[in-house]
């Protein structure tokens, strides 16, 4: 089944705060072509604090949102993304929501807790949860990672989700893995039998699949 044509029939929830409307969100470029961002110190995660700051300021929104298929050179501190012994990955096959709070988040649609994960290693997603979503005898999975440790206490496998559930809040660094604070929103089409986590960065090499089997969030979440 067209994954494209289930999305196209859903209505869905904004997944952060949905009270700020899309009138408030701002496309941000981390891609490593950008070249206002090498005018930039950009070492930390409060270093990105601030200038994700300073672009929702100018831009006077609320949140900044991008990422897919983005290649960045973020990930090059971490050996999770960067190490001697596989290709390096360092392509985003998320969408990125930033907003410097612990902002609420919330089910994008009807479904239930498949699984859920501290991922503790520097620049992984920290804490996150990965719902199951059944439509049209099509199954898909949504993924919400850097959120903080409360967010997994007092929810098991198989818990019922409805749309528009506040199922966590942001992670603040360096609990969310030492990022500026922002939810990495994913969709899923088979998650290999990984419980809990999931590449949200890929390799060159290994773009085409993800892809496919990673679509766009924003066919789903229809931002402007």
């Amino acid at each position: 089944m067209n994954y494209k044509n289930v999305f196209e029939k859903l209505e869905v929830s904004k997944v952060i705060k949905p009270e700020i409307g899309y009138n408030l969100y701002t496309p941000l470029d981390l891609s490593a072509t950008n070249t206002h961002l090498k005018k930039e110190k950009l070492d930390t995660a409060q270093d990105y604090e601030k200038y994700i700051q300073k672009v929702l300021d100018e831009n006077k929104t609320k949140i900044a949102y991008g990422g897919y298929l983005e290649t960045r050179n973020l990930y090059k501190r971490s050996t999770v993304f960067n190490n001697q012994e596989e290709n390096e990955r360092n392509i985003h096959i998320g969408l990125d929501l930033w907003i410097n709070e612990d902002a609420s988040i919330h089910a994008v649609l009807d479904g239930k807790i498949h699984s859920f994960q501290n991922n503790t290693a520097l620049g992984d997603y920290g804490p996150t949860i990965i719902l199951e979503h059944n439509f049209d005898d099509f199954t898909f999975y949504s993924l919400y990672g850097h959120l903080n440790e409360a967010s997994l206490e007092n929810i098991k496998v198989g818990d019922k989700i409805k749309k528009g559930q506040q199922i966590a809040n942001l992670g603040l660094p360096p609990i969310n893995g030492d990022y500026a604070p922002h939810l990495h929103f994913q969709l899923i089409k088979d998650l290999q039998g990984k419980k809990g986590d999931y590449p949200g960065v890929c390799s060159q090499n290994d773009l085409e699949f993800y892809k496919v089997n990673c679509p766009d969030p924003n066919l789903l979440l229809r931002i402007i």
